[in-house]
């Protein structure tokens, strides 16, 4: 008969198990009256992950927002926050949150504002911390300044404050750019990729493709309430493509194309379908052995099919 297990067994069986995902959703459906807003969601969003959530107006992407931080509750289905159920004000207070339409006290300072979402979260933030957090968005130098004098930009730069105050390690971010300028919308793509840095996850809903492109390392596509595609950006938009004017294009030059991947030739134009995550020395290393064969290198046009054709793509597909 074995004896007892050792102390501390169970401990250490527990800390090699690996982290749960910030958000693990399965099977959410909302209707609301007789209109299905959501129909069977379900997806999952990595700790240290960014998620894009994309879709048309009315795909359902803001009630599934709102069922996930237990603001709507779900006709069906789960959801657990960094291993809690949403329901539990343990995992929700380690949760920030820009919603798409927010006002503050206009007869606040920004830096009042901040003080008093981080008390109603309960966290113990120094003041040092909330003044970081004006700095991360822009807007230190108007932490003294009363809210009602914002302009709309300021006021996204201060709700991204608010969403990162209490040291979420889930943020979700529905339109955080929708009111931003250029400089702001880089700003944000920034303040993002230095997230997934420090291991926050994100969640994010916006309607600017090409920073969903920029910064999110999956992408869950609504239509009509329903997941319709989901995947890495290399699973969603497949190849790349490799365009090359050339001249002098002999046998071994033309091998050495066609080593690369598929080749496709129309006149001097060469296209060569690279895998959808080539090895970075692939492209030069391709051009320097066709110009040690001789060959003319005129032009060098790396391609991809961009997110926003397969979101049209796709929802086109679905709507046929």
């Amino acid at each position: 008969m074995s004896g007892p297990a050792p102390a501390g067994t169970a401990g250490e069986l527990l800390a090699d198990l690996p982290a749960s995902p910030a958000v693990w959703c399965s099977g959410l459906r909302k209707r609301y009256r007789r209109r299905t807003a959501v129909d069977g969601v379900s997806f999952t969003v990595g700790r240290g992950e960014v998620v894009g959530l994309l879709g048309p107006n009315g795909a359902g992407k803001t009630s599934v927002i709102k069922m996930l931080l237990d603001l709507v509750r779900p006709d069906a289905g789960e959801v657990l926050l960094l291993g809690r159920p949403a329901t539990d004000p343990q995992a929700r207070a380690r949760v920030g949150y820009l919603p798409e339409l927010f006002r503050y006290q206009p007869w606040l300072t920004a830096a009042e504002v901040l003080r008093l979402h981080v008390r109603l979260s309960g966290a113990a933030v120094p003041e040092a911390e909330r003044r970081e957090s004006l700095g991360l968005v822009g807007l230190a130098d108007r932490a003294g300044d009363r809210v009602g004098g914002f302009s709309k930009g300021m006021q996204q730069r201060l709700g991204l404050a608010v969403a990162l105050a209490a040291r979420p390690e889930l943020v979700v971010l529905d339109e955080p750019t929708s009111a931003l300028d250029p400089v702001g919308r880089a700003d944000v793509r920034d303040l993002l990729l230095s997230l997934r840095a420090r291991g926050v996850a994100v969640l994010l809903n916006s309607h600017l493709i090409g920073e969903v492109e920029r910064v999110c390392d999956r992408v869950v596509i609504l239509d009509k309430g329903r997941v319709v595609a989901a995947g890495t950006l290399a699973e969603l938009l497949g190849q790349r493509e490799l365009r090359l004017r050339l001249d002098n294009v002999g046998p071994q030059a033309e091998a050495r194309l066609a080593a690369a991947g598929q080749l496709d030739h129309s006149g001097d134009t060469f296209t060569v379908a690279l895998p959808a995550d080539p090895d970075p020395a692939t492209v030069p290393d391709l051009v320097a052995d066709l110009v040690g064969l001789g060959v003319r290198v005129h032009a060098v046009e790396p391609g991809r099919v961009s997110l926003e054709e397969r979101l049209l793509s796709i929802l086109r597909e679905e709507h046929a």
